[in-house]
Parts: structure tokens; sequence; C-alpha cells
């Protein structure tokens, strides 16, 4: 199982319990299928009440979380063991495609285009997904039809990435040119 730091080691802006989420992390990353000797590192910012998560490193993994990514949406400060579940499932995804020479060289997560996210998060999380991780599937949609538009051509792309085993980096840009042309004016 891999080894998870989660930083800090004691939180005294939120209500927030670093065992837990070494815990969760640990039983995610498990799931998804990270080396079992993968060292993984999780930075907490707590007096930041925003959702932002980025994979800072894959060696070591370093992931940098904001701490209104692991909030309880109706307890605010509070941990949420769902939206952990949920960030990781995604996260973890993105880091094992990364470490996998088949799936090809995306650029870092800051040189994304709004699309090439979104679109690489409906592969990630519909795989989360058929692991029992039980991310909200409308939620992905809507937000990928805000990147990718309200179109035949979107929805259908959306329902392959989120039901695709084995995509490459180089399937997911073909996507993101698809729905792109379909959002040209005629």
């Amino acid at each position: 199982m891999a080894k998870v730091v989660v930083v800090p080691e004691t939180f005294t802006l939120v209500h927030f319990d670093a065992g837990r989420i070494q815990e969760l992390s640990e039983k995610v990353a498990d799931l998804v299928g990270l080396p079992a000797d993968a060292e993984i590192r999780i930075e907490v910012e707590e007096q930041s009440p925003l959702g932002r998560v980025r994979v800072e490193s894959i060696s070591p993994v370093t992931i940098a979380v904001q701490g209104g990514a692991f909030e309880h949406a109706k307890k605010p400060r509070h941990l949420s063991d769902e939206s952990v579940v949920d960030v990781l499932g995604r996260v973890f995804h993105r880091i094992k495609d990364r470490l996998d020479p088949a799936f090809g060289q995306p650029p870092p997560d800051s040189d994304l285009t709004l699309q090439q996210s979104t679109a690489w998060d409906a592969y990630c999380v519909g795989r989360a997904a058929r692991l029992g991780l039980n991310p909200s599937k409308p939620r992905r949609l809507y937000h990928f039809r805000n990147r990718h538009g309200f179109t035949d051509v979107a929805d259908a792309t959306f329902e392959r990435l989120w039901d695709a085993e084995h995509l490459t980096w180089a399937d997911i840009e073909a996507d993101c040119a698809q729905t792109a042309s379909a959002r040209q004016p005629v």
C-alpha cells in the first residue's frame, strides 16, 4: 500500500484529522492502482476555503490541496470523507496516467487548457465511479458542457470518456478537437 504523509499533522483552523485523510488516501491509492511503494505527500492549505487541487510533482507524488476541497459542503471547516475520496479518486487517476508510458506525455497541469483538463477529468472520474467511489456524474457532465459546449457532440464525447478504460493523451486531445469543431459557428 502507498505511504501517505499529510501536512500539517495537526490542523488549527479547520476541524480536519490528518490521520483520517491519510487512511482514506491510502485506500483510494490502493483502489486506483498506484504503485504499492509510492510515496504520497498531501499538503493541505487549511486557511483557504477554496477547492483547488494541484499535482505539484509525481516523483515523489506531491499534491497541494486548498482546504475547501476536503470540506463538508453543509458543515464549513469540517472534513468530508466523501470530498476526500472524490478529489483523490480523480487526482490519483491522473497520477496513474502520468506514470504509464503508454498513456503518453500530457503537458503539466498548469499548461492544460480548460477543455483538456475537463476531458481528462471526465475520463478519470468515470474510472473512479467504476471503482465504487461514487462521484456525481451529473455534476461532471454539466462542468464538461460548460467547457466543451452544450451540444450532442459534447454529450457523446463525455459519455465516451466516462465509459473508457484505456485511453491515451492523444485520444483526449482528439476528443477536445472534436468538441471544438462542433462549437465553431457555421
